[in-house]
């Protein structure tokens, strides 16, 4: 018998809902790294991959924006766990893929795995900081607080493989949204990779959906939308970030403009309050006592 043996290579797919489908279309386009080297062949979504997504992100939205912060702020800590089980893969994906170092891929996968907990660490604090009791001249009590937008469309950076999309993305859904998610057209194995972390955690499906292939082609038919409410277009070049803005406001979507990031500083609350709605509710107060005291 030959010692030699074959290598099972990994195959990649979209995630949808939870499950793991092939490209409705049947296409693929090859992954290569920073030299060229061929790494693998990655699923080329279509218009009916993202609408698919679409229709799952709205699915689990009313479970998903109807669960306590601190319950979501749980799922996100067991996502977190499983990937520092899985950091070995990562660096090596991450490394393949931005063409850095095993070791400085390493400190990327450390710093994203840190980035999930501290999102993961703000669900229940959020609505202290953005809502709160609003003073007004009259017996009522003025309460603002902050709930989800719905369903947004996250634009993966093109640069930032792992890091820079766990940056866009778990503040998402960390403040009770259900994300689409564009991963970087030329690096796309890591988010897939993410994809089989999530199917294994406590994140219900269709929460996070993972779409490869050509942004613009993707990102389009998700921009003009009428069932989503909001797009972060992060990794969107120039010109495509003005086509979609303009497709986005037919429904008056909640846009999230494109700018250069540094994905190693201090992410702060930007992203976290991007796609939330203030709900402010007036209620009359009563009186207590003979003295006719409010509270």
């Amino acid at each position: 018998m030959s010692d030699e043996r074959l290598s099972v290579l990994k195959t990649y797919k979209l995630y949808v809902g939870g499950a793991f489908p092939r490209s409705e279309s049947g296409r693929v386009y090859e992954v290569t790294d920073s030299k060229g080297t061929w790494l693998a062949n990655a699923p080329r979504s279509s218009r009916k991959d993202a609408r698919d997504a679409v229709v799952a992100a709205r699915k689990a939205f009313g479970g998903w924006s109807g669960a306590t912060a601190y319950n979501r702020g749980q799922v996100l800590y067991r996502v977190a766990e499983m990937l520092e089980g899985r950091r070995g893969q990562f660096a090596q994906e991450v490394a393949a893929s931005e063409g850095v170092s095993r070791s400085k891929a390493a400190a990327l996968v450390d710093a994203t795995i840190d980035r999930w907990v501290w999102y993961a660490g703000w669900t229940d604090k959020i609505a202290q900081v953005v809502g709160g009791a609003n003073p007004v001249a009259g017996p009522y009590f003025n309460l603002s607080t902050p709930e989800p937008t719905g369903v947004v469309t996250v634009l993966a950076p093109q640069t930032s493989s792992f890091l820079g999309l766990v940056s866009v993305l778990a503040p998402v859904i960390a403040t009770g949204n259900t994300a689409v998610v564009v991963a970087s057209e030329a690096s796309p194995l890591p988010a897939l990779s993410l994809g089989e972390v999530l199917a294994t955690s406590d994140v219900p499906g269709g929460v996070v959906n993972i779409l490869s292939g050509g942004t613009a082609e993707i990102a389009t038919p998700l921009a003009a939308h009428q069932d989503v409410n909001g797009i972060d277009l992060t990794g969107a070049d120039e010109a495509l970030a003005k086509e979609l803005e303009i497709a986005a406001a037919d429904n008056v979507k909640r846009v999230l403009r494109r700018r250069t990031d540094d994905w190693t500083a201090d992410p702060g609350t930007r992203r976290l309050t991007a796609f939330l709605e203030t709900k402010t509710v007036w209620h009359p107060t009563g009186k207590l006592g003979t003295s006719g005291a409010s509270y």
